[in-house]
């Protein structure tokens, strides 16, 4: 491996080989609730008890998640891939279906799948052509399902 610069091509088909589970993000924007499909997302510190997403600033719904005050992240089951296909898409009919309700922060809370953590807005971070939201959690609820994975451009689930 060099040193050089690598190709937008490249970079993308190395990080495609990196599997990892999926969430969506959801949050009370001005104009009405905004939400996402969110594969970068991690834990960032236990004490205080911090997560980080990064948000793609071209997002239709990056403006309302940076700028609310708290959001919610739905750990996603097998059987949720229907919402990361829905919450993948620009817009916010993605709410049009009533299997929502407001939660902490006024963040719609989907049905729970893995994990539900209900975070307050604790910093935005620049990350080149992303955000970086850092959330302090102040709430989280725990399923039993199996997880969804996102790996080489596709949905997997663990045996």
């Amino acid at each position: 491996m060099s040193g050089a610069d690598i190709s937008p091509e490249r970079f993308r088909a190395a990080l495609a080989r990196w599997a990892s589970g999926v969430t969506v993000v959801t949050a009370d924007a001005p104009g009405g609730p905004v939400g996402i499909t969110a594969a970068s997302f991690s834990s960032l510190s236990l004490d205080p008890p911090l997560i980080l997403l990064c948000i793609d600033r071209g997002a239709y719904s990056h403006d309302g998640l940076v700028g609310a005050p708290g959001f919610a992240v739905h750990v996603l089951s097998r059987e949720q891939e229907d919402l990361s296909v829905r919450f993948s898409r620009p817009g916010n009919e993605k709410f049009s279906h009533g299997d929502w309700s407001p939660g902490a922060f006024g963040a719609p809370i989907l049905p729970l799948g893995v994990a539900r953590l209900a975070c307050a807005h604790h910093v935005a971070l620049d990350g080149g052509d992303h955000t970086i939201l850092v959330g302090r959690v102040t709430g989280a609820e725990v399923g039993d399902a199996s997880p969804l994975v996102y790996w080489d451009r596709g949905y997997r689930s663990i045996a």
